[in-house]
């Protein structure tokens, strides 16, 4: 059964090695957890999982290979915990269907007719009204129907009249298409690294003091090294307003992720395309632009470019001058497109419109070509994605 669940994660597409399998392994062999489905849920999900975007795929899986299993306390196996039948037909069953199962024996009978026929019953049941099986009327199985059942080993529901469901999935999925929250897009920003130590000598070099205490014969010298900080140097460019409206909160979700994982960044705000200015403040921009060339001169090739958009626009706006919806500028927009990815070879284009419709869109197809492909969506496979070709 564990080696099933091994390669079922491999054929998923979830990439398990030997070595987590075995440590998986070892970790059951010293009784981490022990007929609890719960608790081996979550060992294997620690134990084979790297990834958050697998989870979802994890839990299909471990569902499909451990369908139909539930934690029941140790004791009698075939013993169907009380509590399980009255808590629920609390929250969930009307007054007639309670009626109803008290007149047949009320919930005592019920588990004790239940109990019996699980020790009764060798094989699979398909049909019929007194066996555990698939498709008849027993008020205990799958795909059947009767108003006091205990589903076990089906899907989902089709009734929604059973008692106790034993196999309901109840993790939160995670994918590789969600929109992103602000801890996710930190999680995949993080791929975009490169460490170096600078400024004061504010952090205990704990090797260099051993080396440094044992030569000198045991006298403490303690040795200080600069704090270590992300070197990586980035530029984002947001565009803003009409379309963009749209997608304000992951905008600023993803912002305030970027701040906080590179101390060396600039932004500046652009709308649709970028021209000749771009600026830092929305509410006074016309007053106080800054050139784009400005901003191409002032900071090196060495920085990264991340430029945000739907790049939702009329052709016109990216392909001639005079074609931005604000002002007139003299040179078409993909001029200045060429200029920055000239200036800047390391530049990635994230747009939060969903990926299915980008060929619906001429801008976005000019604008991806411009990008020469590096365009991505603002999911966390396309953060991800976006990130690793930035170094």
């Amino acid at each position: 059964m564990f080696e099933s669940l091994f390669y079922q994660l491999r054929a998923a597409g979830i990439p398990v090695s030997l070595r987590e399998y075995l440590t998986l392994m070892e970790a059951m062999e010293k009784g981490v957890c022990a007929f609890d489905v719960d608790g081996f849920y979550y060992l294997g999900r620690s134990a084979l999982v790297k990834d958050e975007r697998h989870l979802d795929r994890f839990d299909q899986v471990f569902g499909e290979v451990f369908k139909g299993l539930e934690h029941i306390e140790d004791g009698d196996p075939h013993d169907v915990p009380e509590d399980w039948l009255k808590k629920l037909a609390e929250k969930f069953l009307s007054e007639e269907e309670k009626e109803k199962i008290e007149a047949l024996g009320g919930f005592e009978k019920i588990l004790e007719t239940l109990q019996q026929r699980l020790k009764e019953q060798e094989g699979r049941h398909q049909g019929g009204s007194k066996w555990i099986g698939t498709a008849g009327t027993s008020p205990f199985g799958a795909y059947g129907y009767n108003p006091e059942g205990v589903r076990i080993g089906q899907h989902e529901s089709r009734h929604r009249r059973a008692v106790k469901v034993w196999d309901k999935r109840s993790f939160k999925n995670l994918s590789d298409d969600v929109e992103l929250g602000t801890r996710n897009l930190k999680i995949a920003l993080r791929k975009l690294r490169r460490f170096a130590r600078s400024g004061a000598a504010t952090e205990l070099d704990l090797g260099g003091t051993i080396r440094s205490t044992a030569e000198k014969g045991g006298m403490l010298d303690l040795q200080m090294v600069p704090e270590r900080h992300n070197s990586i140097k980035v530029l984002l460019f947001f565009d803003v307003g009409g379309s963009m409206d749209d997608h304000i909160q992951t905008c600023e979700e993803l912002f305030s992720a970027a701040r906080s994982e590179f101390k060396h960044m600039e932004y500046f705000y652009f709308h649709n395309c970028l021209y000749e200015h771009v600026w830092k403040d929305s509410r006074n921009r016309w007053r106080n632009k800054i050139p784009t060339m400005e901003v191409l001169r002032t900071y090196g090739h060495d920085y990264k470019v991340i430029i945000v958009g739907d790049a939702t626009m009329g052709p016109y706006e990216i392909m001639y001058p005079g074609g931005s919806v604000e002002h007139w500028n003299e040179e078409a927009g993909d001029v200045w497109m060429r200029r920055l990815l000239d200036n800047y070879p390391k530049a990635v284009w994230i747009n939060p419109q969903l990926s299915v419709v980008w060929d619906y869109h001429e801008s976005i197809r000019i604008m991806n070509n411009l990008m020469e492909g590096r365009m991505y969506p603002l999911t966390l496979q396309g953060i991800d994605e976006a990130m690793r070709a930035l170094l």
